[in-house]
């Protein structure tokens, strides 16, 4: 398959006041990211909370508006069509919030949640309810779900009807913005196999923002890693679990517990210092470099403050760092296995 969704230099900042007679400062809460993504693939964007992978879906969405950069989306460039004609790109990408209880208007019948859709897009009452009850059918709720008020649903059954309002307008690409974050396990189970069997159904493409591991591990085809508004690698999936080459995504897998078969640890976790730096002041250099343990290890080199790492271009195990070759000797083995799991 062909690209479908692709990203490139894309940047988004936000004016922050500097304070009395000071001069505004800039936050770069995504910072030259560029990315390809395939038709009926799973790209799982991770980070930690503040990094820029909320702010990145919204993006590609087109509900925040890049600086500058470019998103092309079935081979139309967005960033300059006209309000009508983004509405009709947006019919074919669509968007799953992370909280089901304020993502539905409480006053609003599921039936016109679900239908919203539809009614914008010029689909008569009668047909409109006929595809409303088909989807409901779909995610597992039922046609008499249709009339229903939000308030009368659980969180795991807000988030089936947030799917279903996400399918009405037949869609190819549809932007996860954590949506299993606010329920519980066993729910979360049922979501993630709810998305699989739709994505095999339809052929859908899913952009998949989350910060649990395991559930990356799960869904995803191939998963981007972001600190600090940039991708610091790219991989697909299993290269990226069984062999990470970034320190950062070695200390965010190795900070997962695994226990040996004699309960204990089965290593210790690579350090992080510190909280990550602030957007406003983004560090000289590799980005990472003030909390990187590898760098610590090779007795801190220039390079890593002064030079910006870049990917090799055509790798399919993209990795914005110096020394990753080094990093991958670095790192002990045993927390590292395939069945690791866990959160960010």
């Amino acid at each position: 398959m062909g690209s479908l969704l692709s990203i490139r230099d894309l940047h988004v900042s936000f004016a922050a006041s500097g304070g009395f007679l000071r001069q505004p400062r800039v936050v770069r809460a995504v910072d030259g990211i560029s990315i390809e993504v395939e038709a009926g693939e799973t790209l799982a964007i991770v980070g930690e909370s503040g990094c820029g992978k909320t702010t990145l879906g919204r993006t590609i969405a087109m509900l925040q508006r890049p600086t500058s950069g470019t998103i092309e989306f079935g081979g139309v460039l967005l960033n300059h069509l006209q309000p009508k004609a983004l509405r009709l790109a947006r019919r074919s990408m669509q968007m799953i919030f992370q909280d089901p209880h304020a993502s539905l208007n409480p006053r609003q019948r599921i039936e016109a949640i679900v239908g919203e859709p539809l009614l914008i897009a010029g689909v008569d009452v009668v047909a409109r309810k006929k595809r409303v009850a088909e989807l409901l059918d779909l995610v597992g709720l039922g046609a008499d779900a249709a009339p229903r008020l939000p308030r009368a649903f659980s969180g795991g059954q807000r988030q089936r009807i947030g799917i279903a309002r996400a399918l009405a307008a037949s869609p190819k690409l549809i932007i996860c913005d954590e949506p299993l974050s606010a329920l519980d396990v066993t729910i979360q189970a049922q979501i993630v196999n709810l998305l699989v069997s739709l994505q095999q159904q339809f052929g859908l493409t899913y952009v998949f923002i989350s910060h649990d591991l395991a559930i990356v591990r799960q869904i995803a085809s191939r998963v981007a890693v972001m600190y600090l508004g940039s991708v610091v690698e790219l991989a697909e999936v299993e290269a990226l679990f069984a062999r990470p080459r970034h320190p950062y995504t070695m200390a965010l897998l190795s900070a997962v517990p695994t226990l040996t078969t004699h309960g204990r640890p089965a290593s210790e976790p690579l350090l992080v210092v510190g909280d990550p730096p602030s957007p406003l002041n983004i560090p000289s250099g590799c980005r990472f470099h003030p909390r990187c343990w590898l760098r610590k290890q090779l007795d801190n080199p220039s390079r890593c403050a002064t030079e910006i790492p870049i990917p090799a271009p055509g790798d399919s195990h993209q990795v914005a760092c110096h020394f990753a070759g080094t990093a991958a000797l670095q790192q002990p083995r045993a927390s590292l296995q395939p069945a690791t799991v866990g959160q960010i």
